[in-house]
């Protein structure tokens, strides 16, 4: 059984979001094979995907080293590549049956739109330990399924060194659970993108994410109104790497457009359980 590593919401190899793709499966493993192999990985996530009777539809779900994800962009963006260069999937649009409901991918231009449910987020109060736990004052808080902690300047965001124990306790008025938060600020006004973002993640066994997909359904209906333009460029800061991607509100859903790049293939020498 083969499984890629995918570079995705990338400008080349080794940027972007890694992801694991397995080949697609007759029928689900257990869950705890499919958390063991996604901690065997150590990867953001690693995505299994189910064979269905239609070509163009399959079962996906997601794994980070700790637990199963309700929603991730970047292996889903990963798994779609997969099927359309790694194994020759022909069909003008891909569907993925997930806890998230049905996503659809296709391809567009040199790259990939995926379809997701947006999350417009709140305005709430600001957690009381966040600031000590980021090392700086947000100037407002929002929360989706995760914390979005707005700061004042592109600066800011990059220079970030969190207390990632301290973040790991703070839900706030997230809906995702606690350890979740999202910094965000206005891209500098030399930078070929909008906004500029890191996330970290404790709660969901990832340090800091390189760059997520569902973030950005938070973050596309949030910026597109406090910029009053739409579509926007989005970049992810994690530090030696960065991930690029073009988001646009459609009413109840937003579409991620991205690309990603194939570099790694393996075979696995442990059968499902």
């Amino acid at each position: 059984m083969r499984q890629w590593t995918i570079d995705a919401f990338a400008s080349g190899p080794f940027k972007g979001n890694p992801a694991c793709v397995v080949e697609p499966l007759d029928a689900w493993p257990s869950p705890a094979w499919m958390q063991a192999l996604a901690a065997e990985n150590n990867q953001a996530e690693t995505a299994y995907l189910l064979k269905t009777k239609d070509p163009a539809r399959y079962g996906l779900r997601w794994f980070t080293p700790a637990l199963e994800a309700p929603l991730c962009g970047h292996a889903t963006l990963a798994a779609a590549h997969t099927l359309f260069e790694e194994l020759g999937v022909d069909v003008p649009l891909l569907t993925f049956d997930t806890l998230s409901g049905p996503l659809t991918v296709k391809r567009t231009g040199d790259g990939l739109e995926m379809d997701f449910p947006a999350d417009p987020p709140r305005r709430t109060e600001i957690p009381a330990g966040l600031a000590e736990a980021l090392g700086a004052q947000p100037v407002e808080v929002w929360a989706g399924a995760y914390l979005i902690a707005v700061m004042d300047s592109e600066a800011t965001v990059r220079g970030l060194k969190p207390d990632l124990a301290a973040i790991k306790r703070i839900e706030g008025e997230a809906t995702g659970g606690p350890g979740q938060t999202v910094t965000v600020a206005l891209a500098d006004a030399d930078k070929p993108y909008a906004v500029v973002s890191r996330f970290f993640a404790p709660g969901f066994g990832i340090p800091e994410d390189p760059t997520t997909g569902s973030a950005h359904c938070i973050l596309t209906p949030l910026y597109e109104e406090k910029l009053g333009k739409s579509p926007l460029k989005f970049h992810q800061a994690y530090p030696g790497r960065g991930g690029d991607l073009e988001c646009e509100s459609r009413g109840a859903r937003v579409l991620l457009r991205g690309r990603g790049f194939t570099v790694l293939e393996s075979r696995l020498r442990v059968a499902p359980a």
